[in-house]
């Protein structure tokens, strides 16, 4: 068996369910031996779903930083920093790679503290719209175009987002940029999908004459539930079949989405168990993504910003056809009017039309199912992003003659 030659501290913002922790998972894990990683990070959300799981699935064992939150917090933020420092000494990686902003902040300042060699970091998504106001977004701009500047280089996930950083946001130059796409586990969303659709629907009560609509993660202003909750309502006196709405995730407003629900004219329930007659369900998080994908006829996204969605990419795995408005990096995950139908953000009467179009279609969904799966397969497996990355470090290595 080969040795280890290179040695990568890798630090990430917090272990929820997510992409991010899906993409330090298998670089971790598949690097190896060539690369060996030291894997870090902070402390998730009391309201996010653990990922546990998908860490232990893989034989991993992180370094949890309790200090290192979500939430800006002078006396933490300081902890965690010296943390980090404290672990580059002991472990003297050759590369220090962050994953998303405050981890990108916290370890890149302490590398450059340390001398490491290479920095890296993957934006994962960015806070430069639909997060903060005027003031606050372009304080975040500058701290990112200070590190920028002393980061060896920096990954984004796709060409949209590419485009953003480096020539709307002015991060840094086109050329610091590489794209390297997520990967993800794919295979698991088309095994048994039969099996799995049946398991679902009869948990929940769905008939086979009935669509499912899932919508798929954190309960945050970001992700604009209202919208497709709005939309979903109107196409439910369009729609030639019955349809119900899966809310699958959790977070702040829950409770005002569940009372904005009620204020539209929508049954509800979050409720385990048998309940077949209610418009929408609030799940909570579902660890079996498979399952919950394998369950649905259209998979639904209404964000105001996105980085590169993982629930769009697993329910083209899944062979399931999208609703999504078109923001972000999601044009570049998904085939634009052929794996899905998109819509500008906050378009209500045409994010309606497109869910209607796809209810009442069983021949359109079924073609759009068909090429999904083929189209992520291929562009985000997790063998094609250990393999991008792999190349990268070692141009960065060679590069500074390590």
């Amino acid at each position: 068996m080969a040795e280890c030659k290179y040695r990568i501290l890798r630090i990430i913002n917090r272990f929820n369910l997510g992409g991010p922790t899906y993409n330090v998972t298998y670089l971790t894990r598949y690097l190896a031996p060539e690369f060996e990683t030291m894997l870090v990070g902070g402390m998730k959300e009391e309201s996010e779903a653990a990922s546990d799981f998908i860490l232990e699935q893989n034989g991993l064992k992180p370094i949890i930083i309790p200090e290192m939150r979500r939430s800006i917090n002078p006396m933490n933020d300081i902890k965690a920093y010296y943390h980090i420092k404290k672990l580059i000494k002991e472990f003297n990686p050759h590369i220090v790679h962050t994953h998303a902003a405050k981890s990108g902040a916290l370890g890149r300042m302490a590398a450059f503290s340390c001398n490491v060699p290479i920095t890296l970091h993957t934006f994962h998504g960015h806070v430069f719209h639909s997060y903060f106001g005027n003031v606050q977004t372009s304080v975040y701009k500058n701290i990112e175009r200070y590190l920028a500047k002393r980061t060896t280089a920096l990954v984004a996930i796709s060409e949209k987002q590419k485009h953003e950083l480096a020539d709307i946001h002015h991060i840094a130059s086109p050329n610091k940029f590489h794209i390297v796409p997520l990967g993800f586990d794919l295979e698991r969303f088309w095994t048994n999908k039969e099996v799995k659709r049946k398991q679902f629907r009869v948990q929940y009560c769905i008939a086979d004459n009935e669509i499912a609509i899932g919508i798929i993660g954190r309960l945050v202003p970001v992700k604009n539930h209202k919208l497709f909750l709005k939309a979903f309502h109107q196409a439910k006196a369009q729609t030639k079949v019955k349809i119900k709405a899966f809310i699958i995730g959790d977070g702040e407003l829950k409770e005002e989405l569940m009372n904005y629900c009620k204020e539209i004219g929508l049954s509800y329930t979050s409720r385990h168990g048998l309940h077949p007659d209610f418009d929408v369900f609030f799940t909570s998080w579902i660890k079996e993504a498979d399952v919950a994908n394998a369950g649905m006829d259209i998979v639904a996204l209404s964000s105001l910003n996105e980085g590169t969605p993982v629930s769009l990419i697993e329910a083209q795995a899944a062979g399931k056809p999208i609703v999504s408005t078109q923001v972000g990096g999601i044009e570049n995950v998904v085939m634009p009017g052929e794996t899905a139908l998109l819509s500008a953000v906050n378009d209500v009467n045409a994010y309606t039309e497109n869910l209607v179009k796809l209810c009442n279609d069983s021949t359109l969904r079924a073609k759009m199912s068909e090429k999904g799966k083929g189209f992520v397969m291929e562009r985000f497996h997790y063998s094609a992003l250990v393999k991008n990355m792999r190349t990268l470090y070692l141009k960065l290595l060679e590069g500074k003659h390590l």
